[in-house]
Order: C-alpha cells, then sequence, then structure tokens
C-alpha cells in the first residue's frame, strides 16, 4: 500500500475530523450548561458550527499532515483553524449573540476545543507515523551523489521509520559501498524500473548533472530535492527569499522574524501583563512597598540597567531586596547574603521581587518568555568568553525562560552554567513557538511551586 493510502486519507482525515469537531462542540455544550448556558440548545444547534469547521479544515487543507512533520506543527495548523472558526462563531452563530458574557464563552468554547480537537489530531498524526513505521504508506528514495551530508540523511531514513521513506541506495561514480547501486550513468537507465518518488541530490554534483537529473525527474512525475552540505545543516530552519528570478537561503532566520509571530507573541505579553497588572500589581505593589518601607530606608523599587533587544540598555524594575549597597550591578546574590533584607529574602524566595517586570513587559523592554537579562558589567564579561553570547539579545529578553525552567537560575558559580543558559536560550529563539511558551510558563510555576534551591 504506497499511494492507494494518500488517495483515501484526506476524506478519511476530513469526515473523521468532522465528527470529531461535533463531538467536542457538544461535550463543551454539556460542560456549559453544567454552569447555566446554552440550555435550551440541542445537538442539531451545534450542527452549522461543524459544517463551518468542516469548511474552514478542508480550505486550509488540514488534512495534509506531511510525513516529516511533528507534533507541534500539527497543533500550530489547529491554532490557525480554530482562529478563522472562533472568528466565524463570534460574527454569525446565532445562539452567542444573545448571551451576556459571549466572549467569555467563546474563550471556554475555544479552550475546551483546543484540548479535544488537540488530541485528537495528535492521535491521527501518531497514527499515521506508526503506520508508516510499520512499513506501509512509503515512498521510494535514491540519492544521487554520495559524500558529505548523504550518508547522514540516508541514516535518518533508517532510523525515522516513521517518515514512510524506503531508501533504495546511491549512485555515484565514486562510492564503492553495499548501498551502492552504480554510477551516475546507471541512474538513468535503472531508475525507470524503481518505481522512485523522490529523488535527493547531493549538492556537490556538476550544475549540468544536477539539471539533468530534474529534467528526468520533471519527465516521469518525481520530487527532487537537493541536500544541503555541512555549513548549511545548521540546528534551525532555513527560509528562503526570491530577488525577481533569483532565490537566495536565509541562513540566520528566526521565528520571530515573521510579522505574525512577533505581532502574536506581543498581544499576548500585552494582555497577559496588562491581566497581571490590574489584578495583581495594583494591591501588590502598595503592600509590599510598605513592607519595605517599614524595614530599611531606600527605594521600593531596584532599577538596573540591563541590555534588551539589540543589545538596548532599558531599566529593569524589581522589589527592592537589599539594603542600599555599591555593589549591586556587580556582585550577584548569594546564599545567606548579608545585603538581603527580611522582607526581601521573601520576596527573592517566592520571586515575588521580579513581579514589577510585568511593567517592564508593558513598555516594550520584556517578554513574558525570553532569554533572562543579565547586568551590563555581566554582559561585558561573557559576550569575551562564550561563543555567540550575544545571540541571546536578538529577541525581547524575558521574566522567566527555557534555561530557567531546566534548572539554570539563581547565582552562576562556574563557566558551565552560564555556558549551558546560552545554549538553551538559542535552542528557543531558534525554536520559537506559541507553544513552547506555554510549556515554559506552566513549568515556571511548577518551578515556583516546588523547587526553590536556588531562590536565595
Amino acid at each position: 500500500m504506497k499511494r492507494r493510502f494518500d488517495i483515501y486519507f484526506p476524506w478519511l482525515f476530513t469526515f473523521s475530523d468532522f465528527f470529531a469537531a461535533l463531538l467536542s462542540l457538544w461535550i463543551a455544550s454539556v460542560m456549559l450548561k453544567f454552569f447555566g448556558f446554552f440550555e435550551d440548545l440541542g445537538f442539531f444547534a451545534f450542527l452549522p458550527l461543524g459544517g463551518a469547521w468542516l469548511l474552514i479544515s478542508v480550505l486550509r487543507k488540514d488534512y495534509k499532515i506531511g510525513r516529516t512533520d511533528e507534533y507541534d506543527r500539527t497543533l500550530r495548523s489547529l491554532l490557525i483553524t480554530l482562529f478563522w472558526f472562533l472568528a466565524v462563531m463570534a460574527i454569525l452563530w446565532t445562539p452567542l449573540q444573545g448571551e451576556q458574557n459571549r466572549w467569555l464563552l467563546l474563550l471556554a468554547l475555544a479552550g475546551i476545543q483546543l484540548i479535544l480537537m488537540g488530541s485528537f489530531r495528535v492521535s491521527v498524526h501518531m497514527s499515521l507515523k506508526g503506520y508508516r513505521a510499520r512499513g506501509k504508506n512509503y515512498r521510494n528514495a535514491v540519492i544521487v551523489g554520495k559524500g558529505g551530508t548523504s550518508p547522514k540523511l540516508a541514516d535518518v531514513f533508517r532510523i525515522r521509520k516513521d517518515f514512510g521513506i524506503n531508501f533504495l541506495g546511491y549512485f555515484d561514480d565514486q562510492a564503492d559501498c553495499n548501498q551502492t547501486r552504480g554510477g551516475i550513468k546507471n541512474f538513468f537507465e535503472d531508475a525507470p524500473k524503481l518505481d522512485l518518488d523522490l529523488i535527493y541530490i547531493h549538492e556537490h554534483l556538476e550544475p549540468a548533472l544536477v539539471k539533468k537529473v530534474i529534467d528526468f525527474a520533471d519527465e516521469n512525475y518525481i520530487k527532487v530535492k537537493m541536500i544541503p552540505g555541512g555549513s548549511l545543516q545548521l540546528e534551525k530552519n532555513l527560509s528562503f527569499s526570491k530577488y525577481g528570478d533569483f532565490f537566495v537561503i536565509n541562513v540566520n532566520d528566526i521565528p520571530l522574524d515573521n510579522p505574525i509571530n512577533s505581532l502574536a507573541k506581543r498581544a499576548f505579553d500585552i494582555l497577559f501583563a496588562s491581566l497581571v497588572t490590574i489584578f495583581i500589581l495594583s494591591w501588590l505593589i502598595p503592600l509590599v512597598g510598605l513592607l519595605i518601607k517599614l524595614e530599611s530606608r531606600g527605594p521600593v523599587f531596584f532599577i538596573q540597567k540591563r541590555n534588551g533587544v539589540n543589545n538596548e540598555v532599558f531599566n529593569c524594575l524589581k522589589f527592592r531586596s537589599m539594603t542600599p549597597n555599591d555593589y549591586a550591578d556587580t556582585k550577584q546574590a548569594v546564599k545567606n547574603d548579608p545585603r538581603v533584607t527580611r522582607i526581601g529574602s521573601f520576596l527573592r524566595n517566592t520571586s515575588l521581587d521580579e513581579m514589577p517586570q510585568f511593567l517592564n513587559v508593558l513598555m516594550g523592554d520584556m517578554s513574558i518568555v525570553g532569554p533572562r537579562p543579565h547586568t551590563i558589567p555581566m554582559n561585558q564579561t561573557f559576550k569575551t568568553q562564550i561563543n555567540r553570547y550575544n545571540s541571546r539579545h536578538k529577541i525581547r529578553p524575558g521574566i522567566t525562560g527555557l534555561a530557567q525552567v531546566r534548572g539554570y537560575r539563581g547565582e552562576i558559580e562556574n563557566p558551565h552554567q552560564i555556558r549551558s543558559r546560552v545554549r538553551l536560550d538559542y535552542f528557543y529563539i531558534n525554536n520559537w513557538s506559541f507553544l513552547l511558551d506555554m510549556e515554559i510558563m506552566i513549568k515556571t510555576v511548577y518551578e515556583l511551586l516546588f523547587n526553590r534551591e536556588n531562590a536565595y
């Protein structure tokens, strides 16, 4: 079963997705009826919403789950579909128009739909991967040109059976191994007999030969992919820019260079920080400020110059947790630090001293999630000691970050700790996603509740 499955799968996915959406909407209505909403609605009232979901899903081609796609891509696709679905629901679905708390209900429906449909689609994706790992729905592939990074790709095919790519071997004039089927000349003779779906071309092949292989593939309806050399096998996704008819590879683009991603992250930051400011900081600042003033003289806030996005300096806000001293910028806090006040010790142990940084988020200096900002003297030191240290300033610094939830928080006692922080910051910057931000925020709450070893 090689190609036949691809004929039936879009239909199978589309209809099962439709029924799953209807079921999740019905479950959502049952849950909301418990709180007194939608009491007069039956199951059939949700059929128009199911139809809207079906239409949006088909138009967006959600059934196209690439054989090398990971689960985060499936969830990102679901989020976009859910966004359009909610827009249609908010505008056109009549039962919602008469509700006083329509936006609250819309958010509740969105949350339930995201959980249930996310579980369904990830389950489908997992089943599809398992099906391919058992040797079904495969694609026949060869590599033209051996050497460089070609063997690494062959290893990927061997290890990742869930990709469903059946590697048939190399065609190369120099290589001689048990996977070599013959020279380049043999490729044009043998390829028509191999029922090929994919041809991978080594980048070092001569341009004339590359063109000949591509022309052959076009004639025989075979997909062609180029294998980048070692210098482009980076820990990030490559993108392309087009200048007329000329293409160039964007080597160091990051996800937040995309205006939509950047806007979504900033919109979430503003919304979340606004809620924290209104419902928490509005009473927390006066209360903590009074306690700080009662214990020691000095300002309520400790304002420290730190490096932000593009290394620009900003004023980072914290509740003052130490007695005023001349070493705040150059000497890190250590365990049992005599400079820390009693209320300051409590604030640092609970991380409440960082809460004013939500104001930094509103001012645009920081984000909820991102690399933690260091003091200017620390930055000057670390950038001379650690390779690519400054790359962590490509985006706004965060109140929390990937390094912090992986255990690298608090005092930096040895070079390994800062190198590990930078490595995790680099990974976050190059692999940002909204779901990764949510994961980090959830893990931050866990760390605050159950892991306080390095908080002092």
